[in-house]
């Protein structure tokens, strides 16, 4: 994405079944799951850079000793920091006590971060400052062992604001106004009332006190709490979690908007953000990583006992299309053929840019995530070829001299590297203010390889603010004097903020509303802005469920074709030579070619839960009035 679009989190948890000194002797090291963890979060690094955090409980230690550790970082390189730290206090507790070397039960007593149940996190914030104590993950401390409670997410809530006030009436005084903090909150509120009431029962019982803990264990329900806690939350989430004495879970939101993939087998239970990093990882096939329902968790009980539970009642599946563009690995199977589908559909759109004149154009792609498109897009471009090449054979009757088929079958796509990033520059574009100096430079671009007589077509995975675009690529293209440049995006027009887990708060960044905005000021109907503010005003005080999101009136004027021509003028500037022409993917293509996500609210403005309609009218009453806050 040429755009800098704050990424999703990526969470991964790892449960061993099995004792520690079973992967000892299996595979040579009691560190096995800290191992594989360090793998799990690394194949997601694509998900998060500002930090990153891991977290382990070790099973049935005695009171005194230490059983959950934690450790977090926002270093440049989070994910590295973690685990150098981890291995250096691995290695200097060897190092003092050589004894410990083949011993597994006083390495797990001894040496912190080896635990039967591990839970690792990346991240990419969204809500919260980006210091240390808002990485995952979260940590809610108790000295009885059932009530402590690790939390870590890939989510956002829309209703914050709700879920904060329904803890303080139940008398809690939460630290910080975070939905992770809030949400941890509101799990621990209903762990504690779980934990108290099957103590009372214990007693009644005959039991004595030092005898209750184990039960508790036993008898704690994990669904149950999930369901009381859940009942009221409005987002996407994938959230882990894991309590002291070694259950966990990983609970799914009813819309299916976030991603959530786990495998099973005798030794094992991993739960990720992304199916091929578990395959990868513990080189399974395909089948055997499961995607994990909307509205249900998978839990693990310290028993070892797996299940599947449905927590909350499924809604119509939205599973968010973003993931599928751009934030997951194009080594998933499913995602690198959606993704080369997405370029093949978008070229009749292509060829009728360029006149279908192939022979005068030259095809590439800004990387990375747009690489896969592209070679959908020169699959197509070659059939269309052949076609045209059968046809003009055809035509010969038989007649066509040796060096005339020749010369039909040499024609093929011009495939050049035009864009080339320059990754070292990218980490210092950390904020609006110091961005515009530098994008201009982020690209790179090959020279002698366009004639002026060609057409340039380069794809991008999508299109956001067009920051990037109008500053960098589109400048930095036409230096090389191409006759025209065709700039294609796999995703259609982005129009709508994400209130999911994508930090795209405001609608005055995307190039789409500016766009709607300059036509409605070129046809005289400004003043349907106004209009649409108090309609999204007039409905403040209204409950979630009856609130209607009036912004799609605004781009209801006007057809995708126009809003793309407006787009086009708005990232080139008199300054580009070239003509310009901006092609976005439709709407109706994109659910052909990624047929289990249809959630497409930012590119339509249906969104998948009812409080997605108040925060799109929070963010155009913020643009009418300019306030720079976030719309949730």
């Amino acid at each position: 994405m040429s755009d800098a679009l704050k990424h999703e989190c990526g969470i991964a948890h790892i449960r061993l079944l099995k004792p520690l000194e079973f992967y000892k002797e299996k595979y040579g090291s009691a560190f096995y799951g800290v191992n594989k963890m360090y793998l799990l979060m690394e194949k997601q690094h694509n998900r998060g850079q500002d930090g990153a955090g891991f977290a382990s409980i070790k099973l049935d230690t005695k009171p005194g000793e230490r059983y959950i550790s934690r450790v977090r970082s926002i270093e440049q390189q989070p994910i590295q920091d973690i685990f150098a730290q981890i291995n250096e206090r691995i290695n200097n507790e060897l190092e003092a006590h050589p004894e410990y070397g083949d011993d597994v039960a006083l390495q797990k007593q001894n040496i912190p971060y080896i635990g039967e149940v591990l839970l690792g996190h990346v991240r990419y914030g969204t809500f919260g400052k980006n210091s240390v104590e808002s990485v995952h993950p979260f940590l809610r401390q108790n000295n009885w062992q059932h009530r402590n409670l690790i939390l870590a997410g890939n989510f956002n809530m829309t209703n914050v604001k709700e879920l904060f006030s329904s803890l303080v009436e139940l008398g809690q005084h939460p630290k910080e106004y975070t939905d992770t903090i809030t949400i941890m909150e509101k799990i621990g509120h209903f762990l504690d009332d779980a934990v108290s009431k099957i103590y009372k029962t214990l007693k009644k019982e005959g039991y004595k006190k030092s005898e209750c803990s184990p039960l508790i264990a036993e008898r704690l329900n994990v669904a149950k709490i999930l369901r009381r806690a859940a009942k009221n939350w409005d987002g996407g989430y994938a959230m882990a979690g894991m309590l002291g004495h070694g259950d966990s879970f990983v609970l799914r939101d009813p819309s299916g908007i976030r991603p959530a993939y786990y495998y099973k087998d005798d030794e094992v239970v991993v739960v990720a953000s992304e199916r091929p990093v578990i395959q990868t990882v513990f080189n399974v096939e395909f089948d055997d990583v499961k995607e994990l329902d909307p509205g249900h968790a998978i839990i693990t009980k310290k028993s070892g006992e797996v299940s599947i539970k449905k927590i909350l009642e499924p809604l119509e599946r939205k599973a968010c299309s973003f993931e599928r563009v751009y934030f997951s690995r194009g080594s998933d199977a499913e995602i690198y053929q959606e993704r080369k589908m997405l370029g093949r559909l978008l070229m009749p759109e292509v060829l009728k840019a360029i006149g279908n004149d192939t022979a005068n154009s030259v095809f590439s792609y800004i990387p990375n995530t747009a690489e896969t498109s592209f070679y959908g897009m020169i699959e197509t471009v070659e059939e269309h070829l052949n076609e045209r090449k059968t046809q003009a054979i055809l035509n010969g009757n038989g007649k066509l001299a040796k060096q005339q088929v020749i010369d039909i079958l040499k024609e093929r796509p011009r495939i050049e590297k035009i864009a080339i990033k320059d990754v070292k520059l990218r980490t210092f574009i950390t904020e609006d203010s110091s961005r515009d100096d530098l994008v201009a430079h982020v690209y790179d671009v090959t020279y002698g390889v366009i004639k002026r007589t060609d057409n340039l077509v380069i794809i991008d995975d999508s299109i956001v603010r067009g920051t990037t675009l109008k500053k960098s690529i589109i400048k930095m293209m036409d230096r090389l004097h191409p006759k025209k440049i065709v700039v294609v995006s796999s995703a259609p027009q982005i129009r709508f903020p994400d209130c999911y887990g994508i930090d795209m708060a405001n609608l005055e960044t995307l190039v789409a509303f500016n766009a709607a905005l300059e036509l409605l000021k070129d046809n005289n109907k400004y003043d349907l802005v106004e209009e649409v503010y108090h309609k999204c005003k007039a409905q403040v005080d209204l409950p979630d469920k009856d609130v209607k999101n009036f912004v799609n009136e605004i781009y209801n004027q006007f057809t995708p074709e126009e809003i793309s021509a407006k787009i086009s003028q708005l990232l080139s500037d008199e300054s580009v030579n070239a003509e310009v022409e901006i092609i976005f993917q439709s709407v109706e293509n994109l659910h052909k070619a990624c047929p289990k996500n249809l959630g497409d609210w930012y590119f339509t403005g249906d969104y998948p839960t009812v409080g997605g309609n108040r925060v799109v009218n929070r963010a155009f009453i913020n643009f009418f009035e300019g306030n720079k806050e976030r719309a949730y």
